[in-house]
């Protein structure tokens, strides 16, 4: 097995990342970006696998793990991430890369993949849906809209308070049992959770990602009009994207695949039936397969 090295790199932006890093540094490099509520281990069966043949970069992102935690809430923005990956790639003297995020690192992948198309040279997002289909599904869609709730209730005002009230035991099974296998989680992995959302300002920071989203998700029921950015002209990416989807996602539902034709110009979609929404590390195989396929073609 090929042992990674974990560092804290210096950003542009004014941050320092915790960041995960593998492989040759002449090989080409993936960029790997994590989600709600985990870290660059959201990775870490790819990161070992891949990490012969390419050079693996995984951060913890602004507010996981071990990376600054800014305060204000307009800190998480996506734009924000974005700006720190690439800083994070300069910083490593990296020019070009594919990109890889799941869920909120998807977010961030798709709108890198929008506004650094000349750096980004190939994009897979695993269960994280386009924004503009997204936004419009949460709309549109009853059964799309009652699964996106949660998004509400993370936005209330102190729900850290009261994640902090039920215990972090009780939010790791309560996060993770109606989604995934909880057997699949070692008492390592469980206890690399707790350590980091036990960080001071941490369960904060990780909940202001969805606090600074513009995503408007009304209430189920409530009559409720498409944002106007949604209406408008919206660019077409030009390099090759892969999504890779669990259709267990209770959360993501499985009509995020449709319509990404029409903002993907060389789409590949990779379907895992036996897998929900943490599919990088519940079929950690399909994942890694699918990447490393998609690098050869592509």
């Amino acid at each position: 097995m090929i042992e990674l090295q974990t560092t804290r790199i210096n950003l542009s932006t004014g941050l320092t990342l915790k960041v995960a890093l593998g492989g040759p540094e002449d090989a080409e490099p993936i960029i790997f970006l994590h989600g709600f509520p985990e870290s660059h281990r959201t990775w870490r069966h790819q990161l070992h696998s891949l990490a012969p043949d390419f050079r693996v970069v995984a951060p913890d992102q602004r507010g996981f793990g071990g990376s600054d935690k800014p305060e204000a809430v307009e800190e998480y923005e996506t734009s924000k991430p974005v700006a720190d990956l690439m800083a994070l790639a300069d910083a490593l003297g990296i020019g070009s890369f594919t990109l890889v995020g799941h869920d909120w690192g998807g977010a961030a992948a798709w709108l890198a993949a929008l506004r650094h198309g000349d750096r980004i040279k190939r994009l897979v997002v695993v269960n994280a849906p386009h924004p503009l289909l997204f936004q419009r599904s949460v709309i549109d869609d009853e059964a799309q809209r009652a699964a996106s709730q949660y998004i509400r209730a993370f936005r209330t005002p102190g729900f850290e308070k009261a994640i902090e009230a039920m215990g972090y035991d009780t939010f790791l099974e309560k996060t993770f049992a109606s989604h995934v296998d909880l057997r699949l989680l070692s008492d390592k992995e469980r206890q690399a959770y707790i350590d980091d959302w036990s960080k001071p300002g941490a369960m904060a920071a990780m909940l202001n990602w969805y606090r600074a989203s513009n995503i408007k998700v009304p209430e189920v029921g409530e009559k409720a009009h498409k944002p106007l950015w949604t209406h408008a002209p919206f660019p077409k990416l030009k390099m090759p994207v892969l999504v890779v989807w669990g259709l267990k996602d209770k959360a993501l539902l499985p009509l995020q695949l449709d319509g990404l034709n029409d903002v993907v110009e060389d789409l590949r979609i990779v379907v895992e039936k036996d897998a929900g929404h943490f599919i990088p590390w519940e079929k950690p195989e399909a994942v890694t397969s699918a990447i490393r396929d998609f690098m050869a073609e592509a």
